[in-house]
């Protein structure tokens, strides 16, 4: 597949809980997230907001789910998010890419 799934998809967006440490923020680092975008979880570790809703949904995305959707932080975007399903702009999904994208009844990526 030649499309950048990760720029347009948004299922795990929509799906995983995005935990990270406060190190990330925008207040401690240049170019970090908005604080106003987390909760505090703990002293170290901050939560991006509605990722823990039912159903979960990240504050920063924007759009329709797998049709035209968009993290509106992306370049700012913290350490799980850029750590996550890091083969999916090819095309090539893997397993948590794949559950969060049949929740959304979107197909799993195939290599």
């Amino acid at each position: 597949m030649s499309d950048d799934h990760c720029v347009r998809c948004g299922a795990c967006c929509a799906a995983f809980r995005v935990d990270f440490h406060r190190s990330e923020l925008a207040g401690t680092t240049v170019g970090g997230v908005p604080d106003v975008m987390t909760v505090p979880v703990t002293g170290a570790l901050v939560r991006m907001r509605g990722t823990d809703e039912g159903p979960p949904r990240c504050v920063a995305l924007a759009g329709e789910i797998g049709v035209r959707a968009h993290c509106t932080i992306y370049s700012n975007r913290p350490s799980p998010c850029r750590d996550f399903a890091p083969y999916a702009a090819l095309g090539i999904g893997e397993d948590a890419c794949d559950r969060a994208r049949v929740r959304h009844g979107l197909p799993p990526l195939q290599p």
